[in-house]
């Protein structure tokens, strides 16, 4: 045998043994086995929705609070129970893992199981930081893996319906302004129940903490992380994150050129460094703004987003979009949303398992709106207006 049919049978059996693996796990009649990294609410939710589709087995749940691996477990019987993602992923059955931990985990867990072989799905944001981006696009595309970021109205059926028949259709005309809000999130006003006023014994603070510098433990810093800089980025990151995700993915652009942010602890006066009240306003190169405008006043409650152009706006929100054509007595188009979101996009990461194809919230997709999302929190913390190099990725001096 020559040199040129040995490395073409070695080139075959590889592509065999690839192809034949992946039949394996991902055959169309086989179920996923799936870890779970995270066993908060959310993260159980999830993966909740994961069992929903009848396309999993969720063998491994995974936490630093043995009560929430308890909490999976009883919602995934036999699933083995893990305190250290790092254990959880060197078991090699495990096919693709769930990220659902505290913000600042996030970006370090998922490069760790993309460089272990897994596909991931990571609840947004992405990253802590912009500059976690990079690093964690790159492990995906260096490993070949799939990697999802849980902004599931890249996969909503009505978000899909209102880009192609409204925005590309062209009946806004020229878009000059995105307005997104939200308001009253509860999430962010979580107390830690009188239990957890001492550090419970089967709660492993310092593994908690991971990345970020220490401090004794406290119990509103772990219960209502989300109110807190150190673990996330607060209403901006953890809601303008969805929103402005959208208008990206309505209007095809995702860099802004340049960020402002002001807001406060107005109310809340808890120790949260996270404002209670943020307006963010973005600059994009083709020539429109976003807008962001989060409070946790009490009395006041909704979200959306409105994309306002010449030629009429369109209002979008989970449960449905209204599409208004401009001029005097236009009735509005309203297109209702057939179901949530979620088990959409989960069922398109779980197909994407499967073909090889790039998810619809892809982990480079995510990485951009997260990126927004910091430049927001940035201002607002150095309390000036920034300019940015989106495809340098880089801020640039006033």
């Amino acid at each position: 045998m020559n040199r040129r049919e040995l490395l073409r049978r070695s080139s075959q059996a590889a592509i065999a043994w690839t192809a034949s693996s992946y039949a394996r796990i991902l055959g169309a009649n086989d179920r996923m086995n799936l870890g779970l990294i995270g066993c908060g609410g959310r993260g159980r939710s999830v993966m909740g929705t994961f069992i929903e589709t009848k396309q999993v087995n969720v063998t491994a749940v995974c936490d630093v609070f043995t009560e929430r691996v308890d909490q999976a477990q009883t919602a995934a019987p036999g699933a083995k129970g893990f305190g250290d993602h790092r254990k959880l992923l060197e078991t090699k059955a495990i096919d693709a893992v769930l990220v659902a931990t505290p913000d600042h985990w996030h970006t370090a867990i998922a490069i760790d199981a993309l460089n272990g072989g897994k596909d991931v799905y990571v609840e947004k944001p992405l990253t802590l930081t912009i500059e976690e981006g990079p690093r964690v696009v790159k492990a995906a595309r260096v490993n070949d893996r799939v990697c999802q970021v849980g902004m599931q109205q890249r996969s909503g059926q009505h978000y899909i319906q209102a880009r192609e028949e409204i925005v590309k259709a062209g009946k806004l005309g020229k878009v000059t302004l995105a307005r997104t809000w939200w308001h009253g999130n509860g999430a962010h006003l979580m107390k830690a129940p009188p239990r957890m006023a001492t550090l419970p014994s089967n709660l492993d603070w310092a593994r908690f903490l991971g990345p970020v510098k220490w401090r004794e433990y406290d119990p509103q810093q772990y219960w209502n992380f989300r109110a807190y800089l150190d673990f996330g980025g607060g209403q901006v990151t953890d809601l303008f994150t969805h929103w402005i995700d959208v208008v990206h993915m309505m209007l095809g652009e995702d860099g802004p050129i340049s960020g402002v942010a002001a807001g406060g602890v107005y109310h809340y006066k808890d120790g949260r460094t996270a404002p209670d009240t943020v307006n963010i306003l973005l600059e994009y190169p083709s020539g429109w703004t976003a807008t962001f405008e989060g409070t946790l006043a009490p009395g006041i409650t909704g979200a959306g987003v409105e994309i306002c152009g010449t030629e009429g706006k369109l209002w979008i929100t989970r449960g449905r979009y209204e599409f208004t054509p401009a001029g005097k007595g236009a009735q509005p188009v309203v297109v209702q949303s057939p179901r949530e979101q979620t088990i959409d996009h989960v069922e398109n990461f779980l197909d994407c398992c499967r073909t090889r194809k790039r998810p619809n919230g892809d982990v480079y997709i995510g990485h951009r709106s997260a990126a927004a999302s910091h430049l927001g929190n940035i201002s607002y913390v150095q309390k000036r207006r920034l300019r940015y190099d989106p495809q340098r990725e880089e801020i640039l001096p006033l």
